[in-house]
């Protein structure tokens, strides 16, 4: 089974923290809940530790177990979400909403985390029947696709940067073309923040350069609004 997948690694550390957290992790990710047993296999442990775990979790209002036994994300998980980066995600929604809406095109805010660039947002037009998307706390090398230019655009020089980063410093966005996936434009703005705040831009995607570019302009205001919300 893949590390991903949420079995931990064996990295340095407590295995129970890191088995609570796979399962923390395993159970908010299932729209529909998931039993005692199902995360125990999931986790390769044995259904009493899964349950210790899983009690401890609920204890702590992460998890919740319903009356079909089984655990779902519960209210501390929204709490803890709104801790991260003095609430970003949440401030950053209205804008999104109305862009993704007013482009009919899929938008998102992402942030760098190390050497990685992480979708914490993701907005679909709320209008239209069909759309591409991903999900939300998806990671991709930073190095690759619009946002990760966008996000090393924010950072001081590196040695080696590829030709897409000074551009975009100089010229406040980006466009790419099926670098994360096949067939698909990338158009990424930065969004001017102080440090310490992680490096952060908004990316709209489409199989179509003509619906990406129309939204360059309103993307950028997007991008100058937010930096003032979160300045």
């Amino acid at each position: 089974m893949a590390e991903a997948a949420g079995r931990p690694n064996g990295a340095p550390g407590s295995q129970t923290l890191a088995r609570g957290l796979a399962a923390l992790q395993l159970v908010a990710s299932s729209r529909t809940g998931l039993t005692v047993q199902q995360v125990a296999d999931h986790i390769g442990v044995h259904r009493t530790i899964a349950y210790r775990l899983l009690t401890t979790l609920a204890q702590f209002r992460l998890l919740a177990k319903g009356e079909d036994g089984r655990y779902r994300s519960a209210s501390g998980l929204a709490v803890l979400g709104a801790s991260f980066d003095n609430n970003v995600r949440q401030l950053s929604m209205p804008i999104l909403r109305a862009l993704a809406d007013d482009l009919g095109t899929t938008v998102s805010l992402l942030v760098a985390e190390g050497d990685q660039q992480v979708a914490i947002a993701v907005v679909v037009p709320s209008h239209l029947s069909y759309q591409l998307s991903f999900h939300e706390g998806s990671r991709y090398p930073l190095d690759r696709g619009a946002a990760g230019i966008a996000l090393l655009a924010s950072m001081p020089v590196r040695p080696g940067e590829r030709d897409l980063v000074p551009q975009t410093r100089q010229q406040g966005w980006v466009l790419t073309y099926g670098e994360i996936e096949p067939n698909t434009y990338g158009l990424a703005v930065p969004v001017r923040r102080r440090p310490p705040s992680p490096p952060t831009c908004i990316n709209l995607i489409s199989h179509r350069e003509d619906v990406v570019m129309r939204g360059k302009d309103a993307v950028i205001k997007a991008a100058n609004d937010l930096s003032a919300i979160l300045s």
